[in-house]
Formats: structure tokens, sequence, C-alpha cells
């Protein structure tokens, strides 16, 4: 994008420059009166201006429509990060409950082990 400024600020600045070059020398060579002249060079500078503001104008409708685009794919990007961020938690979200389930199950099963073993030497501490 940058390119495009300096590319369209080069292509301004030089088409200024070879229109007053032009102009000098059409004042140094004219063959016609200096009224004529002067209306001539007032014509031209008019037509100068004209041309430098179309290509302003068309510079400046390049840049905000490149603006656009970049906005639009911006938010393509941001967009498709969110979903695969949501999909990460999702799975840390279930792996999460699975780890939490089998802890369950360790749990319970260690408790089980720890009742019945309790039992037995209640029992065999009853029995002696």
């Amino acid at each position: 994008m940058a390119d495009n400024d300096s590319d369209v600020g080069a292509f301004l600045s030089g088409f200024i420059v070879g229109g007053l070059v032009g102009a000098a020398v059409a004042l140094v060579l004219a063959p016609q009166s200096g009224h004529e002249t002067r209306a001539q060079m007032r014509e031209k500078g008019l037509e100068l201006k004209e041309r430098g503001e179309e290509g302003l104008q068309e510079a400046r409708a390049r840049a905000g429509q490149a603006a656009a685009e970049m906005r639009a794919r911006a938010e393509e990007i941001a967009a498709d990060a969110k979903v695969r961020a949501e999909g990460i938690a999702q799975q840390g979200i279930e792996t999460l409950e699975e780890g939490a389930e089998k802890l369950k199950d360790v749990a319970g099963t260690a408790g089980e082990k720890l009742r019945r073993t309790a039992k037995d030497e209640s029992a065999s501490s009853g029995a002696s």
C-alpha cells in the first residue's frame, strides 16, 4: 500500500513538474502576443489542475478500496482465530471432564478398597 502511495505521489510530482516545464518552454518559444500566451497558459494551468484533481480522486478511491479489503481480511482472520480458540477451549474442557471422571473412578475404587480393608481388619480383630 505504501508503494502505491509512493507511486501515485511520484506520478503527480512528475506530472506537475512536466506541466511547469512545458509552460515555460511555451512562453519562451511562443510566436504569439503576451496576452494570448497568458490566456493559453491560464487554460493549460486549469487543465493541469483538473487532471491533478482527477488523479488525486482516483488515488483516494483506490486507497479507500484497499483499506476496505484489508479491513475485511482482518475481520476474516479474527473470526477464524476466534473459532479456533473456541475449539481449543472446548477440547480443554472435554479433557478436564474426562480427567475428573477418571479421578472419581480411581477415588471411588480406592475408597471401596479402604472400606473393605477396614471391614476385614475389624472382622479379624473382633474374631481374635
